[in-house]
């Protein structure tokens, strides 16, 4: 199993959702990080970067990853999340 690492961006998003959204986040990418095809419908690599992003409902994680971690970028609602 990967280790899930959150970027302060991350972390201050997950600290203002609530707190059944924020659960379901991290389990999502918990399930991820322990069997990757366990969410291959939900993975997609982004075009123009080196990063992935986890669909979880109307939210999106962006997220890199090697081989023994898994370093969450950003997460935020569908659509807003793409914009730099």
């Amino acid at each position: 199993m990967k280790k899930i690492a959150y970027s302060k961006q991350a972390i201050k998003t997950l600290s203002k959702l609530p707190a059944n959204e924020t659960a379901r986040i991290r389990a999502k990418l918990r399930q991820y990080a322990g069997d990757p095809a366990s969410q291959a419908n939900n993975v997609k690599k982004l075009q123009d970067r080196n990063a992935y992003r986890l669909r979880v409902g109307d939210w999106r994680v962006i997220f890199d990853e090697n081989d023994i971690i898994i370093e969450v970028i950003k997460i935020g609602a569908r659509g807003s999340v793409y914009e730099d």
